[in-house]
């Protein structure tokens, strides 16, 4: 973290919430961290298929819990923020969402950064549609990732909102950034979430990467750095 930080970012790494780590992503989020002004605190839970839900939420709502209780101790500031990539995209919104539902907190995390995050585990159109593409994920990857967090769901299930937070009610959220590329599976759960969380009130940039696969922030592109640094942007001045 920077001598001073200015807010706290709790990240939550991707991997189909069974695999990555929270030191995966060091050099770039210790970039952040400078660049942002802000300490970065990034989330160790538990994985699939070992691991399968609940615990990985679980996890991160206790990590959640903690900054909101110590983060003025720790790190001098109030001002939290959270966000991640792909399953952690998906994790952050269902760490919102428990944090408001089984604590009555709002407000605290001032805003969200999503990127490229699967929002409904019963599958988008976008999902089913995409077929065997070799790109970093094409469908029968996404559904395999779901059989390893979710083993033994049915498709109704894995409707329920505490899985799918497309589905739940999204009151209360902070403004969030949401972030995915045309060629991405997962591009109608970011379409149909930020539709969902204007409606509900809270303000959304939505940002739509032409050509952009599913995880084109891991790899060195051009695109990649142009994001990097409206994330930062998002992330300094929210």
């Amino acid at each position: 973290m920077p001598d001073h930080a200015d807010g706290v970012y709790l990240h939550i790494h991707g991997g189909g919430w069974a695999f990555g780590s929270a030191d995966g992503q060091d050099e770039r989020l210790w970039r952040l961290a400078e660049q942002a002004r802000l300490a970065v605190v990034s989330v160790e839970y538990r994985l699939a298929p070992e691991h399968p839900f609940p615990a990985g939420p679980d996890d991160c709502e206790a990590a959640a819990r903690w900054l909101v209780k110590h983060a003025a101790a720790e790190f001098d500031t109030e001002r939290l923020l959270i966000g991640g990539e792909s399953a952690g995209a998906h994790l952050s919104v269902v760490t919102l969402l428990r944090l408001r539902d089984r604590h009555g907190i709002t407000g605290a995390f001032r805003a969200a950064h999503l990127l490229f995050g699967p929002y409904d585990l019963s599958m988008t159109p976008s999902q089913r549609s995409f077929g065997p593409r070799q790109l970093l994920s094409n469908t029968d990857a996404i559904r395999g990732s779901y059989d390893l967090f979710t083993p033994g769901m049915g498709q109704e299930q894995r409707r329920a909102p505490e899985v799918s937070p497309l589905f739940a009610n999204l009151t209360g959220l902070p403004p969030a950034r949401i972030v995915v590329g045309t060629e991405d599976p997962l591009l109608d759960d970011s379409l149909f979430l930020a539709q969902r969380w204007q409606t509900a009130g809270a303000p959304v940039q939505l940002g739509v990467v032409a050509g952009a696969m599913h995880g084109f922030t891991l790899f060195p592109l051009t695109i990649t750095e142009r994001e990097l640094r409206r994330e930062r942007d998002f992330l300094a001045t929210a």
